[in-house]
């Protein structure tokens, strides 16, 4: 049984920048396979991503990062077991045509894996950041300044998330003891789809329907949907209007869940106090888009999952589906989308 990733950083040679930090990260799944797999005395190719079409097919396993796997090479890889992403989010994956050809499709769950706990700390960050003005803050400093930017606090604040999985949930965690007013939104609140007591974590619960009452009483919104048909620019001009003059939005999850132009027109107006992103509308980012010259705007390399608490588990349960793939057991560790 061979595995491969669909990733450049193992390929020799040079490296730009961007290429070695993921080499780096690739590093935690590579040794954790080689740790499993030494006993089975199974290999681990290292395959270029150039290289991903004419191999493919001499794989049962392959983990996608960062990378797109289209219906082209999917239909290519003929002894295709599992394709495997190596997060959450699957937008790069077509995940039809997997089926079409019998491909299973997986992903790993945040809340089990530390990829949840790094996004929300990620949040509190940018939430921080945009509260405090971290731009002019930074100009502050260079210019010798003392005693501004006057900012302002999480304290007391009414804060809207919008999805409240796994990710939600630990926003959730972080922001009760800062003494604020948690409303959240979700599609099904069935107590058996949350590990934990919600009422303890929200003030507020609502549907999809009560997002824009919600949004005219937070004045801290953030965003953690799912990317889908239905969520593409969610937050759109209707609801940013509703958003209260001077309010802040928070994203840490997917660039396209907002509306480029009526962000950038709220911005504008004044009536969008802040703006804190992890993910913008094209990656990677245009350190020339306008939204960026807004000193009210802060944002950060899509790193919101991307620490070593994270990467080391994922990379483990990466280990613990190959070896059973291998063996033959049921997999578990995985949410499987088909």
């Amino acid at each position: 049984m061979s595995f491969s990733f669909d990733c450049r950083f193992f390929k020799h040679g040079r490296f730009n920048s961007k290429e070695r930090l993921w080499r780096y990260y690739a590093g935690f799944i590579l040794w954790t396979l080689l740790a499993c797999f030494y006993q089975l005395h199974q290999g681990v190719d290292e395959v270029g991503l150039e290289e991903v079409p004419d191999v493919i097919q001499n794989y049962h396993l392959c983990v996608v990062k960062n990378r797109r796997l289209d219906s082209d090479t999917i239909a290519k890889a003929s002894q295709m077991k599992i394709i495997m992403q190596y997060g959450v989010g699957l937008e790069g994956v077509d995940v039809n045509a997997a089926t079409e050809h019998k491909i299973k499709v997986a992903r790993i769950p945040g809340s089990t894996t530390g990829n949840a706990v790094s996004c929300a700390e990620m949040a509190i960050y940018l939430t921080l950041g945009v509260l405090r003005k971290q731009k002019v803050m930074d100009t502050a400093v260079k210019r010798k300044d003392l005693g501004i930017p006057v900012g302002d606090t999480i304290f007391g604040k009414s804060v809207l998330i919008l999805g409240f999985g796994a990710i939600g949930v630990e926003i959730a965690k972080r922001l009760r003891p800062f003494g604020v007013k948690i409303l959240a939104t979700k599609r099904n609140w069935s107590s058996d789809t949350l590990p934990c007591d919600i009422d303890e974590l929200v003030d507020k619960k609502g549907g999809p329907e009560d997002m824009y009452e919600f949004a005219g009483e937070a004045d801290i919104v953030t965003t953690c949907l799912l990317l889908t048909n239905e969520t593409v620019g969610i937050v759109d001009h209707k609801f940013l209007s509703a958003m209260k003059k001077g309010s802040y939005l928070v994203n840490i999850a997917r660039g396209r869940l907002l509306d480029y132009d009526a962000v950038f027109n709220h911005l504008k107006s004044g009536h969008l106090g802040g703006l804190g992103i992890d993910v913008a509308w094209t990656e990677p980012y245009d350190p020339e888009d306008p939204i960026l010259k807004f000193s009210n705007v802060i944002i950060t390399p899509h790193i919101a999952g991307v620490t070593e608490y994270s990467y080391r588990t994922m990379a483990k349960v990466v280990g613990d589906v190959a070896l059973k793939l291998h063996s033959g057991e049921p997999i578990t560790e995985v949410e499987f989308v088909n």
